[in-house]
């Protein structure tokens, strides 16, 4: 049974400061799915970015830190704390994984150029099956090196396009639900 892995899913990720983003229905499709793997029993992880940046909203004990009520972990549910992108970077979410079994990963969450791809290239390098799910992942704004902004869709599309095959199998909210009945 695939594991259900929501990546910083928290308060600051809402706020105006955060930046202008893509797919406004991300947390729609992921409550959707975080319903569907509560009724199942099936596995989930959920992910808090911790910063090391004092004044960061992500700083420990800050408001922005939390996780989005509709979103939050139950108290069975299992949370993993980062400090970088990747969530299995100092974390022990690779060691859990193995300890309990888990092979198959539904990555979900923000940023999809950031710590979604981070997270997901890592799961796709050590062996787990690991699927993305597109319209439950979102990304921001960004401005290139040679100063040029790019709208969130174009940071989308783009580091799910670096994900695809090599690292992760890129789907749909409703491929996600169709992987948890099997």
């Amino acid at each position: 049974m695939p594991l259900l892995l929501i990546i910083d899913m928290q308060v600051g990720m809402t706020w105006p400061q955060s930046g202008v983003r893509n797919n406004p229905q991300a947390e729609v499709q992921i409550a959707r799915l975080l319903d569907a793997w509560r009724r199942a029993g099936a596995p989930i992880v959920h992910v808090r970015h911790i910063s090391r940046t004092l004044g960061s909203p992500f700083w420990p004990g800050q408001p922005g830190a939390k996780f989005q009520p509709a979103l939050a972990p139950r108290d069975d549910e299992h949370v993993v704390e980062k400090n970088v992108p990747d969530a299995f970077t100092h974390s022990g979410l690779e060691r859990w994984l193995h300890a309990r079994g888990h092979r198959s990963l539904v990555i979900v969450g923000v940023s999809t150029n950031n710590s979604v791809e981070a997270t997901a290239r890592s799961a796709g390098n050590l062996g787990f099956q690991t699927h993305v799910v597109a319209d439950a992942c979102f990304a921001f704004d960004l401005t290139d090196l040679r100063g040029v902004r790019h709208a969130a869709e174009e940071v989308h599309q783009m580091a799910l396009a670096n994900l695809q095959s090599d690292y992760a199998t890129v789907i749909d909210a409703e491929a996600a639900a169709a992987l948890l009945a099997r």
